[in-house]
C-alpha cells in the first residue's frame, strides 16, 4: 500500500503493559494502557496544555485546549493504540499508534518535567508490547535528524532508518510476522 521499507527480522518481544519501573530521578513509573476513562482523558488534556511549545515537532501537540481535545478524540478511539506513562496520579507521558494503511504511525510525547530519566525508552518499548499483543505488524515513525538522542533510541528499539531525504528521518520496525494485511485484530480494535 505504501512505498515504505521495513525491516526484514520481526523485532524481539517488548514488554506488554502494565509494567512499572523507578526513572532515573527515584520516581515510580507506570506504564498503562489507555483506559477510555474520563479522569485519564483530562490528565491526558492537563499534561498537553502545559507541553513546552519548544518541545512540539511537526505541528503536534497541538497548543490551546480546544484544538489539544479535538486531537486526542483523533488518536484515543477507533484502531489506534494507546499508552500513559503514570507518576502517581500524573501524566508523565503518552505514546500512540496511529494506523496509516497497511501500518501504524508511532508519536511519543514525555512532559518536560520528566525528559532525560529513562521514561521514554520504557514508554515506547511498552507502546510496542501493548501493539505487538494485538498483531500490529509494522510501525513506522518520523523524527527530525538532527534530534540524535530519539534517533539512537530508536536505532536501540530495532527501527532502521527507510528514508533519509529530507531534514527528518523515516524509520521502520517489523512487529509482528506477516507480509500484507493492516495488523489490526478485528477483536475489539482497542
Amino acid at each position: 500500500m505504501s512505498d515504505r521499507r521495513y525491516p526484514d527480522a520481526v523485532a524481539d518481544e517488548f514488554p506488554v503493559p502494565p509494567t512499572e519501573f523507578t526513572d532515573r530521578e527515584d520516581r515510580t513509573v507506570e506504564i498503562r494502557p489507555y483506559d477510555g476513562g474520563e479522569a485519564a482523558y483530562e490528565s491526558l488534556v492537563a499534561m498537553y496544555d502545559a507541553f513546552d511549545p519548544a518541545d512540539r515537532a511537526q505541528g503536534i501537540p497541538p497548543g490551546g485546549e480546544e484544538r489539544i481535545r479535538e486531537w486526542l478524540d483523533a488518536i484515543l478511539g477507533g484502531d489506534c493504540y494507546n499508552v500513559i506513562a503514570w507518576c502517581g496520579d500524573e501524566v508523565a507521558g503518552h505514546a500512540t499508534l496511529v494506523p496509516d494503511g497497511d501500518a501504524y504511525e508511532l508519536a511519543i510525547f514525555v512532559h518536560q518535567e520528566y525528559q532525560r530519566a529513562g521514561i521514554g525508552t520504557h514508554l515506547i518499548r511498552g507502546l510496542l508490547g501493548h501493539g505487538q499483543a494485538e498483531g500490529v505488524r509494522k510501525v513506522w515513525l518520523t523524527v527530525e535528524r538532527w534530534n540524535r538522542a530519539a534517533v539512537s533510541l530508536y536505532k536501540k528499539i530495532g527501527f532502521e532508518t527507510s528514508d533519509a531525504e529530507s531534514f527528518e528521518l523515516e524509520m521502520g520496525l517489523r512487529l509482528n510476522e506477516g507480509e500484507e494485511g493492516d495488523g489490526i485484530d478485528e477483536g475489539d480494535g482497542a
